[in-house]
């Protein structure tokens, strides 16, 4: 049974492609942060459901704690077949009112959180000539929000790091991918209003709003041998508001 690792998968679009993977068959580690009853119940059901789950906690822009993470999911579920890297923060500030720890603490998580996992996983993927990353970005690396700046140009560096990834590792065998979900119904828009949201419905040619579920399904698809031929690709989960 080959791991898939998903980073930040305690709730949202972590833990649908969590579910998703058991599905499909993979052994998953539910990485969380804070959010150990959430991990623990998360892992608990897929156990349940006859799958195999492991919530380990790490804070993944740790180096330390990253490496502490896969030697804890080496030892107990083998090498990490799949590493989606999901784990992210989020903020909403005008530009001259970001510090610069806000700024390094958001670059922390979202990008060097990525590097970091992906720098642990590629030695074991390199040996087998076999691996999957998927990358979680957002619809506004790709075109920018307003009062998301930070936010904006972490999600946009994750795609530069696919994409680059992707050239590197592609004679290895390792397909690197990226996820740019558009308006998704998570915890992490659960400051929008209705009004807001009904707005965001509204401008998006699907007139719908994305769920967890939607983002996790292309995660399954990345993660199979459907997508053989599939690298370096930025796809798009947002109902057409970004084409």
């Amino acid at each position: 049974m080959k791991t898939a690792l998903i980073t930040g998968a305690s709730r949202g679009i972590g833990a649908a492609a969590a579910c998703a993977l058991a599905r499909d068959g993979w052994a998953v580690v539910v990485n969380y942060r804070s959010s150990r009853e959430k991990a623990e119940a998360l892992a608990a059901q897929i156990r349940q459901q006859g799958g195999v789950a492991l919530a380990v906690c790490a804070d993944i822009g740790d180096p330390d704690q990253v490496e502490s993470l896969f030697e804890t999911v080496e030892s107990q579920l083998g090498t990490v077949g799949a590493l989606v890297n999901n784990a992210g923060i989020a903020q909403q500030k005008l530009f001259t009112d970001i510090t610069p720890t806000e700024w390094d603490e958001l670059f922390r998580v979202d990008v060097k959180g990525v590097f970091l996992c992906c720098r642990r996983a590629l030695p074991a993927m390199i040996r087998r000539q076999e691996g999957w990353i998927v990358n979680i970005s957002s619809m506004w690396g790709q075109v920018g929000a307003s009062c998301e700046v930070h936010y904006s140009a972490a999600k946009a560096a994750v795609i530069g790091l696919t994409k680059a990834l992707a050239k590197e590792t592609g004679p290895s065998g390792i397909r690197v991918n990226c996820i740019a979900p558009g308006v998704i119904q998570t915890e992490m828009n659960g400051h929008l209003s209705p009004e807001m949201l009904d707005a965001l419905r509204e401008e998006t040619p699907l007139e719908m709003l994305g769920t967890p579920q939607d983002v996790a399904e292309a995660v399954r698809f990345l993660c199979s041998p459907e997508a053989r031929f599939i690298t370096g690709q930025v796809l798009g989960v947002n109902g057409g508001m970004v084409i």
